[in-house]
């Protein structure tokens, strides 16, 4: 049995589901404009049940394509005689996945979380503003600035990254170049936050952290 369509067809659903995380991207940009703007409270509640919808739309279109693939991997195990129907194989498959679905699966979605992480950190920083115009300034900026610091290259960050194991922050090249050369040594890198017991930092760990680049951003335009 010759499954050329099928790769085709699995190509073109990986292909949508692309679509799908583009789309949370740029709810969560949305939705940290309008808390930078605004705090419409609303306004992003709104935008966080349209991440919700999205992550609903990638877990359905995650279990179709394992069902696809579990399908085909049984028929090229069984090598049966007779061509099987793959639709009613593959319904079934993906009904017996589907029925499993909870809301908490949800909110455990990937980009839904990063989403929620960065509305926490948005709302810090925009209450952190605050802050600065009701005490002494000069203390709360000197803070403030500290945060802004890269534990590596101890200079302003322009492209942070936070490592969503410990929750600090690093210059993204920074820490890449540490993961990269500590990797040809074999060896783990320990995170470079002074006090932080975390000691293997990986790369797929890092996310970026577009709520403390826009308050980097906004400091330095003042």
């Amino acid at each position: 049995i010759s499954f050329n369509c099928v790769d085709s067809a699995l190509s073109s659903l990986k292909n949508c589901q692309s679509y799908i995380n583009t789309g949370m991207d740029i709810a969560t940009h949305v939705a940290l404009d309008l808390v930078e703007s605004f705090n419409d409270v609303e306004d992003v509640n709104s935008m966080e049940n349209v991440m919700l919808e999205y992550a609903a739309m990638d877990r359905e279109l995650d279990h179709y394509m394992r069902a696809i693939e579990e399908t085909v991997n049984q028929i090229k195990r069984e090598k049966p005689e007779n061509i099987p129907d793959l639709k009613y194989l593959v319904k079934e498959k993906f009904t017996a996945l589907e029925s499993k679905n909870s809301d908490s699966d949800l909110q455990r979605n990937e980009k839904y979380m990063y989403f929620k992480d960065q509305l926490k950190e948005m709302r810090k920083q925009c209450n952190d503003n605050e802050t600065i115009e009701q005490i002494d300034e000069d203390i709360a900026v000197t803070q403030s600035q500290m945060n802004f610091i890269c534990p590596i290259t101890q200079v302003e960050m322009k492209r942070p990254v936070r490592n969503k194991v410990c929750g600090h922050t690093y210059e993204e090249d920074a820490i890449l170049k540490i993961i990269q050369t500590r990797k040809q040594q074999k060896k783990k890198v320990r995170c470079p936050k002074i006090g932080c017991s975390h000691a293997d930092v990986k790369g797929s760990d890092l996310v970026p952290d577009e709520a403390l680049k826009r308050a980097i951003d906004s400091q330095n335009k003042q």
